[in-house]
């Protein structure tokens, strides 16, 4: 096990060329889930069902347009849909013309998204307009015309995923024309020319400023990383996945995507959760993994009328991103589930650090995060990065072929997060029990978990600040028993003002996406605040 202060989670996972010669790369995954599965079903998206061989050819049209419409390798490619095939198609084509993959979130407002796709520097954007009853188009349009911003302020281009096709922008009909008269070759050669090392994808995670950074991870890291996932959770080829986690999340796109293509599963793709059509998704498609954050599953499991359903076929949950109950895994395990799974990791790690393994019992399950991947290093560590005896919380410290490049153009952010020896500060607090199990207790930078999603109290702080009623404010994460927590921010008053919780809402659901905003708002005389003047949170969980 090693010492009492570090587990390794074993050897380390094979990491120079793949099985069959194929080099750690997601387009030659790819040919290789083609050439080893071509009539397998890949992707199953509503009425499109799509095998790995014809998969593997709707990714190569893709490449062809992306080089047609000039992308180059290192170029940065953004996605702001939800999970559908032409995500999947867009996303795999990116990486295989050597471009770096950039998830936006789709509950994200205009400014959010601007800002992220013009930090990224993306080229290009992939959109589902519409989605939800949001127009993403409108929300980055600017001037009088609604044109959409495009240039050095926003991406060059801009490719449609559904029928509308606004002015500026092309349709993904017409974004497949352009590849159409590009010679073969040339994306042959485009991608045959994609190493393990070069930068796959860019994931934009908050920090203590409120403000995203984007974490840079290459074709090995996550490949090597969800061949040791897969190996731990016991995903086969066999299986067939209900892929509900966004994709723009780690949890959907490196767990999701990437997981079924090292291993040939079938992708069974829904944009949103929604009880009644998963319920009827796992008896048509004979599901048999699930993963996602333990609201999901306690929405199966309340679900009226569940037992008209055949669910005889599900096998494994995945499951964290929140604090699990262990009655909640002992009733998945009795009535869903044979086989479920914890598992912990953040976006500077590929996703993944630590997974639970079949064998763990319940309460192992519901209270640790399971032991680190093989390859994967996990030390707990005091204020000054001494390592600390089992048992006991400090900071949770990773090392190994996870941890990200760097945040995109940040080198003292990236130089404060990773030190020299390649240990990534994650902000976490929690313990190694004397198994090597991950215990995480509490977060460093007051970061909660809303069904799933992280939510960062500074950048939710930093809107309500801005009310013309607000003096003050503080947002914390309070228990809540459907998503694990929910915020609350306490608020005092400008001189002469009276905050209206309400309208005080209503202000942040203009400027956030849902997750991030307050469920409660306490109006308050004055803080509680420690000996430096500072805002005592602690103190506010009791007032």
């Amino acid at each position: 096990m090693g010492r009492q202060n570090t587990y390794s989670g074993g050897a380390f996972p094979e990491s120079g060329p793949g099985e069959d010669g194929h080099p750690l790369t997601i387009p030659a995954a790819l040919e290789r889930a083609a050439d080893r599965h071509p009539g397998r079903e890949a992707l199953v998206d509503g009425d499109v069902r799509l095998t790995w061989a014809q998969l593997h050819d709707r990714v190569r049209a893709a490449v062809r347009s992306l080089v047609a419409l000039g992308i180059q390798a290192g170029d940065r490619v953004a996605v702001w849909a939800p999970n559908s095939h032409r995500w999947v198609v867009a996303a795999l084509a990116t990486t295989s013309a050597g471009a770096v993959l950039v998830p936006v979130n789709t509950r994200y407002k205009g400014a959010e998204a601007r800002w992220l796709l013009e930090r990224s520097g993306a080229r290009l954007l992939f959109v589902e307009n519409g989605f939800l009853g949001n127009d993403y188009l409108s929300m980055l349009a600017t001037g009088d015309e609604g044109g959409v911003q495009t240039g050095p302020a926003g991406p060059e281009q801009v490719v449609t995923f559904d029928a509308t096709t606004p002015s500026g922008t092309l349709s993904w009909e017409e974004f497949l024309r352009h590849g159409a008269r590009l010679p073969a070759d040339e994306a042959t050669a485009r991608i045959a020319a994609v190493r393990p090392d070069d930068p796959s994808d860019l994931l934009f995670t908050s920090g203590t400023t409120g403000r995203p950074k984007g974490a840079l991870t290459t074709h090995r890291q996550n490949l090597t990383t969800y061949r040791a996932w897969s190996g731990r959770t016991g995903l086969t080829g066999d299986d067939r996945y209900l892929v509900i986690n966004p994709m723009f999340h780690c949890f959907g796109y490196k767990a999701g995507v990437l997981a079924c293509l090292v291993r040939g599963a079938t992708m069974v793709l829904q944009p949103v959760f929604d009880v009644q059509r998963a319920l009827r998704a796992v008896e048509r498609e004979r599901i048999t993994v699930l993963p996602g954050p333990p609201t999901i599953y306690t929405g199966l499991l309340d679900a009226p009328g569940r037992d008209r359903f055949d669910l005889s076929s599900l096998r494994l949950a995945v499951t964290g991103a929140a604090v699990v109950p262990i009655a909640l895994v002992r009733r998945m395990r009795a009535e869903l589930f044979p086989e479920v799974l914890t598992a912990y990791g953040l976006t500077e790690s590929c996703g993944t650090v630590s997974v639970c393994s079949a064998t763990d019992d319940a309460e192992t399950v519901a209270l640790t995060a399971g032991r680190p991947v093989d390859g994967v290093e996990v030390r707990v560590a005091g204020p000054a990065r001494d390592p600390l005896p089992a048992g006991q919380d400090g900071e949770i410290l990773v090392r190994g072929y996870n941890v990200m490049l760097g945040y995109l153009d940040d080198p003292e952010a990236t130089a404060a997060a990773v030190d020299p020896d390649g240990w990534l500060a994650t902000g976490d607090v929690g313990h190694l029990d004397t198994r090597g199990n991950l215990v995480l207790t509490g977060r460093l930078k007051d970061m909660f978990v809303v069904g799933g999603f992280n939510v960062y109290p500074a950048e939710v702080e930093q809107v309500l600040a801005a009310h013309d009623s607000v003096a003050e404010c503080a947002v914390l994460g309070v228990p809540d028993a459907r998503l694990g927590e929910v915020g609350r921010a306490y608020v005092t008053a400008r001189p002469g003002a009276e905050p209206d919780p309400g309208t005080l809402v209503g202000h942040c659901r203009e400027r956030l996406a849902n997750f991030k905003v307050p469920r409660e708002i306490v109006v308050l005389d004055d803080f509680p605040r420690n000996a430096t003047g500072k805002v005592d949170k602690q103190a506010l969980r009791t007032v």
